[in-house]
């Protein structure tokens, strides 16, 4: 067997220097699928303090109907 190196994902919101933000839509929709579900930690590389506070950012945008709990229209 021969190990793979892989790539470390680094924390999108410690290189940029920002916190997760409830108003912010368009960063939101970057962590949120199609379907409207929270994107995994694994999948987006964030880190676990930055991934708590994006799920509450989520929460609260959903709540205030800024971004929707499910998605529309599926077949």
């Amino acid at each position: 067997m021969y190990r793979r190196n892989r790539v470390r994902k680094v924390c999108w919101f410690d290189q940029n220097s920002i916190e997760p933000d409830y108003k912010d839509q368009r960063m939101m929709e970057s962590f949120i699928t199609e379907r409207g579900k929270i994107v995994p930690r694994r999948l987006s590389g964030v880190c676990a303090k930055h991934q708590k506070q994006l799920a509450v950012a989520v929460k609260r945008a959903r709540y205030l109907a800024l971004v929707p709990f499910v998605a529309e229209n599926l077949k």
